[in-house]
């Protein structure tokens, strides 16, 4: 088990290096604000009393790029069976016409000036909405225009990148407005007293180099869970884009299964050997069952098995095939769905990715290749 609500089962490599452990055990102890919005101690830049003026409202549109929406994405695809708020998302350059139903406004950009949300923002805002904008508390374009909309303004943290702000007022305010616990999110005061939680976290990260130092740079995530999409987006901006530096990095690879089954599996199992792969399952309760009168004679070891049953097994039987082949894997299984379990998993990809980037001697805070297109952007609308 890797905590109450997670059984892990990790790489079965059994490559440590003695010294990298020592000095990622010692990195664990840095204090900065990524790690400090992980645990119950941060404190946010709202307060809940300010929320209550949008309790009425049932329809919420979050604008913003790559990890000023991935994290709410993700909380509100998992959980969405707990929460009884509409949520939309534009994340990309939106080409629809304006949608005139009445919602509440989410415009969230770090900097202030990411071209995308600006533009989004002048295309589909107008000033009768409710509008919150979330960004840094500088006379940026979104700042600028908030205070001319006379929106609500919430100061986003300036030390906490997009990609690491899932758990600060990035994707907490918007995890309150869905009616979820943000405090249920924030584990890291317990996990990180966790010696068997933390002992995982290292021997996963030691393994991650060794398949890096042996030219396996493609992370695949094999999921087999449909409500854990956007968790593994969120996953592939986090590790491409604090990794991906100085002709270093990790590739991460979604395969959603078991579609994926039918297409690219031959090649994980019988083509080149540079890979590692993570597969991921959420237990789902009362899920449809099989219809027996429509079943043929030949189909009968599928009497009365629910889909779950029939997704896990899938899962298990390709698991076995890994070992057979001596294809490296680590695996999640998640017992249950909540704010806690959600929270686990934000906290152990961010530590590790973290300790990836300081193992690989890289800043996993950065992401300079990305600022040259902006520039080069502006350069070409000038």
């Amino acid at each position: 088990m890797l905590t109450s609500n997670i059984l892990f089962k990790n790489f079965r490599e059994k490559k440590k290096n003695l010294k990298l452990t020592k000095k990622l055990y010692s990195l664990l102890k840095d204090k900065n604000e990524v790690l400090k919005s992980l645990s119950k101690n941060y404190k946010d830049s709202f307060d809940k009393k300010f929320l209550n003026k949008f309790k009425k409202n049932n329809d919420f549109r979050v604008i913003g790029m790559g990890g000023s929406t991935l994290g709410t994405q993700t909380i509100y695809q998992f959980l969405n069976k707990k929460i009884k708020k509409n949520f939309s998302f534009i994340d990309n350059l939106n080409i629809e016409n304006n949608n005139n139903n009445k919602k509440v406004n989410l415009i969230i950009s770090k900097s202030g000036n990411t071209i995308e949300t600006v533009v989004n923002t002048n295309l589909l805002v107008n000033r009768k909405d409710k509008n919150i904008f979330i960004t840094e508390n500088k006379k940026s374009s979104l700042h600028l225009l908030a205070e001319k909309l006379k929106s609500d303004i919430i100061h986003h943290n300036n030390f906490i990148g997009g990609r690491y702000s899932v758990l600060s007022e990035v994707g907490m305010l918007p995890a309150e407005l869905m009616g979820l616990n943000s405090k249920k999110f924030r584990c890291l005061n317990s996990l990180i007293k966790n010696k068997k939680f933390l002992n995982t976290l290292i021997f996963n990260v030691n393994s991650i180099i060794y398949f890096a130092k042996n030219k396996k740079y493609n992370s695949v995530i094999i999921n087999y869970d449909q409500k854990s999409e956007n968790l593994f987006n969120w996953y592939q901006q986090l590790v491409a884009e604090s990794l991906g530096k100085k002709k270093k990095g990790i590739l991460p690879i979604v395969s959603n299964m078991p579609k994926d089954n039918h297409s690219v599996m031959q090649l994980y199992l019988d083509g080149f050997n540079n890979n590692f792969f993570t597969f991921f399952y959420v237990k789902e309760k009362n899920t449809p069952k099989i219809n027996n009168h429509k079943l043929l004679s030949s189909e009968k070891y599928l009497k009365g098995k629910s889909l779950d049953t029939i997704l896990y097994a899938q899962k298990k039987a390709t698991e076995n095939v890994f070992i057979k082949k001596k294809i490296p894997f680590r695996s999640f299984e998640i017992k249950k769905r909540d704010e806690k379990s959600l929270g686990e998993l934000f906290c152990f990809f961010i530590l590790e990715t973290i300790l990836l980037g300081k193992a690989l001697k890289l800043n996993p805070y950065d992401q300079p290749a990305v600022e040259l297109i902006k520039i080069e952007t502006k350069k070409l609308l000038t």
